[in-house]
């Protein structure tokens, strides 16, 4: 029996006005078009403290490990600060691991004020590699951010559905069964 999909997006920026929880609104657009049944995981609502190993469970911990562990994909978004991703993405990523990624889809979306945010998207690609997530090769990377969107819209077109895509192919590939199983999966067991 096929159950509906499930697909969440987690925001990796914390201002109000974020282009990455704008660009995630589109692509969740597209994943209601496949089907699935979507969530924004806005790490504002979330009290996650810098990641702690001893304390893995502090504040909200928890809750986002449900959330994330309760869907058949997940899309990660982030605006880009340094060539890299932000880090309030890399602290709620830390709280979690292979029961909330592994064999996972994981669609990557990342914004920047500048030019193309590909140190962003590699970075994540890198991190999601180490939890034996099944990434997509189809990212959406947004640079000069601040024009590219008016009143909540796109103003490319050509931009707008290529995010949609990715909420589209997150649910197309939701239930993919990558195998055999990776030495990391097995290896891997975190940093003691």
């Amino acid at each position: 029996m096929s159950t509906q999909p499930h697909v969440v997006a987690l925001c990796g920026s914390l201002r109000d006005e974020s282009h990455t929880r704008t660009a995630l609104g589109h692509a969740l657009d597209g994943a209601r078009d496949r089907g699935a049944s979507t969530e924004l995981l806005d790490l504002r609502e979330y009290d996650l403290p810098v990641f702690d190993p001893d304390d893995s469970d502090a504040g909200d911990a928890e809750r986002l490990r449900e959330a994330v562990r309760g869907a058949s994909a997940v899309i990660l978004g982030t605006p880009m600060y340094h060539g890299s991703y932000a880090a309030p993405l890399k602290n709620a990523i830390d709280y979690c691991g292979f029961d909330e990624f592994e064999e996972t889809t994981v669609g990557l979306l990342a914004v920047a004020g500048g030019s193309f945010p590909t140190g962003a998207l590699d970075s994540l690609r890198t991190v999601c590699r180490a939890l034996d997530a099944w990434t997509l090769p189809h990212q959406v990377a947004i640079p000069s951010a601040y024009d590219q969107f008016e009143d909540g819209e796109f103003v490319d077109d050509s931009l707008e559905s290529r995010t949609r895509v990715l909420g589209q192919r997150v649910v197309e590939y939701a239930r993919i069964e990558p195998n055999p199983p990776s030495f990391e999966s097995e290896q891997n067991a975190g940093g003691d």
